[in-house]
């Protein structure tokens, strides 16, 4: 398991390859701390966080439980908060989380489990709240605390403006907590406005805490807390005064640290192929100099002295990166002879918002272009959606004399239960189907606005993703074990993956990870292919990190866009847009294409209308 301390934060580091690998090693910490308190005879008290941050964390935890005998008998367990007012049946209930994703799998006693109260009376709340701090004393503290981050820089859900001595109390949840918790909710009109958390003092009493944090949505704030001054307004930021804290990142979530955005400026470097083009092409922008513009003023005067002094003169290094972004740019990006290539999309839309220019390319350079939408993505359609096209499946099968008893049973059911329905509650079998056939059919037709046919759409509907809520399932070995079966079957020369890990629900980043064990699995058979990584509605790879573009004319950008149109479900306003940004999926993708393009103009290199980005995969 490979990681390393990131140099020059005020809070220790370390940095992993993968949630994956986070997940492992904090529970390879809390492993040994049971054990050992087990053969003193000593509890172990610990503080659980929720979210998706965590579930790698407990999956691990009650593998350990069931193949290593990790026993759990003796441990205490307190959680950080609970939304308020929430039933603790409620399927949103962090009481329902815990015991679904950890306590019903381990053999902790039910006496030993805390979780806030989300059903406690008004007028009782403050003397719950100094009960629940009270039982922690009891237990003698909390031996290790774990914790995520929100965007707002939130630990618990201790907002900005907590101070360092809040307890255990009632608070007002910021707009973007609210926002970023809409998808578990099925919707952020449905959220609670305010939760019962444990204070910021309660955390900082804990003797060791532990922050997990995945993703480049958590990046920006993962760089406020650990590089700026504590303040109020990030209260992660009060773990610099934790006598034992450490994060614990995947490469996303530190890809705003200093160490990675400028490693220069940390202290010295191996200037390795890769830093120097991220180093020169930094420096043209920092500049605003195109790359053969470069002078060795502007290496001086940008702590680059060491770089132009072993690789110089400047004009030989602005050449040498010039050359290196000019072969990215790919007008065949399959080459001239037909191939067969395979698109996975993650959800039903990704493929066309991510790389629907490219895609619209290869289908005229005359390859066989495959899709493969590896969810439903039929949680986040709205319930009048599956309303209006039930109620068209009444209109048009009345018009062509099709089964009406079979048609009103099936529409009486889904009016009764969408008039019944309430807030949160997850959808019955019936309208997930409806909502599901929603998003194939969309994605059937944006494929055809690329020219792609519906006989070479796959739908693989992943079981890991058939929970009806936010909260997935892990990976199962029929999940990986299909993609293998489509790798050979369909016998790729290409394959496209969503390298896009800010979608915030978790899924790309699993779909990702099954694709990547699948491909493991049939090169050891000997089946060879390109692996390239697109980005999505969120982030776009760094001009440094690109390995190919694609240039997109006028034309084919307002292809791409008609394409997205076809999605009209996620159309004027997606159900979980995944972040404050308020523009429409289209308009993300055709700013962030031009934005690419922009930037390699900037640099100097020939001028395009829009550019699609991608990497490489590398083992």
């Amino acid at each position: 398991m490979s990681s390393h301390y990131v140099p020059n934060t005020r809070i220790p580091t370390l940095v992993f390859s993968s949630s994956t690998q986070v997940a492992r090693h904090a529970a390879l910490i809390i492993e040994k701390l049971i054990r050992e308190n087990n053969a003193a005879g000593k509890a172990t008290v610990l503080g659980l966080a929720t979210g998706s941050t965590p579930m790698g964390l407990y999956r691990e935890l009650i593998r350990m439980h069931r193949e290593e005998g990790l026993d759990f008998s003796r441990v205490i367990s307190f959680n950080l908060d609970e939304y308020y007012p929430l039933a603790k049946e409620d399927t949103q209930s962090y009481h329902t989380f815990m015991h679904d994703n950890l306590f019903k799998h381990i053999n902790i006693k039910p006496e030993n489990i805390h979780i806030p109260n989300g059903e406690v009376k008004p007028e009782e709340i403050d003397d719950f709240c100094l009960k629940y701090e009270q039982a922690i004393r009891r237990a003698g503290g909390l031996d290790v605390q774990i914790l995520g981050i929100g965007r707002t820089g939130h630990i618990g859900f201790n907002e900005p403006g907590s101070t360092r001595t809040c307890r255990t109390r009632l608070v007002t949840l910021d707009p973007i907590t609210r926002r970023d918790a809409a998808a578990g909710f099925f919707g952020e009109e449905n959220v609670p406005h305010r939760a019962i958390t444990m204070g910021v003092g309660t955390i900082m009493d804990s003797r060791k805490v532990l922050l997990m944090a995945y993703g480049e949505h958590k990046a920006r704030i993962v760089q406020r807390t650990l590089e700026n001054d504590l303040t109020e307004a990030v209260p992660a930021s009060f773990l610099q005064r934790h006598q034992d804290a450490t994060f614990l990142l995947d490469t996303a979530a530190a890809g705003e640290l200093t160490a990675y955005r400028r490693p220069w400026e940390v202290g010295p470097i191996k200037w390795t192929p890769e830093q120097i083009r991220h180093a020169v092409i930094w420096l043209s922008r920092k500049a605003k100099k195109a790359l053969l513009k470069l002078s060795e003023d502007d290496f001086r005067e940008h702590h680059l002295y060491d770089l132009l002094r072993d690789h110089g003169p400047a004009e030989a290094l602005g050449e040498r990166i010039f050359l290196d972004r000019q072969a990215t740019i790919c007008t065949h990006p399959a080459g001239r002879e037909r191939q067969t290539v395979l698109v996975f999309s993650p959800h039903p839309d990704d493929d066309v918002i991510s790389m629907g220019g490219t895609m619209l390319r290869l289908v005229e350079q005359g390859h066989d272009v495959r899709v493969a939408y590896m969810t439903s993505g039929n949680i986040a359609v709205f319930d009048h959606d599956a309303w209006r096209f039930t109620d068209f499946m009444d209109v048009f099968n009345r018009a062509f004399g099709i089964d009406k008893k079979k048609t009103d049973t099936i529409r009486k059911r889904v009016r009764s239960f969408l008039d019944s329905k309430r807030a949160g509650q997850p959808d019955s079998e019936d309208v997930l189907q409806i909502k599901q056939l929603i998003r194939e059919t969309e994605a059937r037709a944006a494929a055809a606005a690329c020219g792609i046919l519906a006989d070479q759409c796959e739908f693989l509907n992943l079981r890991f993703y058939r929970t009806g809520t936010k909260t997935k399932a892990p990976l199962h070995p029929d999940d990986i074990a299909d993609i293998v079966t489509l790798f050979e079957r369909v016998q790729p020369a290409q394959i496209y993956v969503a390298g896009e890990m800010s979608d915030p629900h978790g899924t790309h980043r699993m779909c990702a990870e099954a694709i990547f064990q699948a491909v493991r699995q049939v090169r050891t058979k000997g089946q060879s292919f390109e692996v390239w990584l697109y980005r999505g509605a969120w982030e776009e790879w760094e001009p440094h990190e690109i390995e190919r573009v694609v240039p997109l004319s006028t034309e084919t950008l307002e292809k791409k866009k008609l394409a997205i149109f076809r999605h009209q479900s996620q159309k004027d306003r997606a159900m979980y847009p995944g972040s404050s940004d308020p523009r429409e999926f289209w308009q993300r993708a055709e700013e962030r294409n031009k934005a690419t393009a922009a930037i390699y103009d900037q640099l100097g290199l020939p001028e395009f209308f829009a550019l699609e980005g991608f990497v490489r995969w590398k083992e």
